[in-house]
């Protein structure tokens, strides 16, 4: 393996998919934020910023879908691992320069495995569910940008994106 390359924890030796073991991992407490947007016309933005969708409360709607897609993201990501999730909150913040939504997810856990990959499915799902909620309206919305904003705890420590959350 070429110097200041990571090794891929997922991998056997034999190159093989697996579940890494985190059985002798320090529990400890894990925090990760991640976004997302789904970028749209000004006139759909205003349907949901106004409640008038056909489907209901688009943001409310969202906010629960990240909050279980979160939950259940081990049953998503073959290779996750259950979590015992102790916080999860997703913003939702209507943004007229985009024009469009932009999705916030912060999990937080105490545990021996990180929530990266929670704070993410949390964002995906909850853009997903606007896409669905108010398509009737525009077919051509744009879910953009999802990545992880900042991740602490754990043996790696502290990540925040370098890039400025908007």
């Amino acid at each position: 393996m070429a110097r200041g390359t990571k090794k891929l924890t997922h991998l056997s030796g034999r190159g093989e998919a697996r579940m890494v073991d985190v059985s002798q991992k320090r529990e400890t407490e894990r925090v990760a934020v991640a976004e997302g947007r789904v970028v749209m016309q000004a006139k759909t933005l205003d349907i949901v910023r106004k409640g008038n969708a056909k489907k209901g409360d688009v943001l409310g709607t969202a906010r629960i879908a990240g909050i279980q897609a979160a939950k259940r993201t081990h049953e998503l990501i073959p290779l996750c691992h259950p979590l015992p999730i102790s916080q999860i909150e997703v913003d939702l913040a209507a943004d007229t320069a985009l024009p469009g939504v932009v999705v916030t997810a912060r999990v937080k856990v105490t545990g021996k495995t990180g929530v990266e990959i929670e704070a993410l499915t949390a964002v995906a799902v909850a853009c997903l569910t606007i896409y669905d909620m108010v398509k009737a309206v525009e077919r051509g919305m744009r879910i953009e940008g999802i990545r992880l904003i900042e991740k602490r705890g754990g043996r790696s420590g502290h990540y925040r994106s370098r890039e400025q959350r908007r």
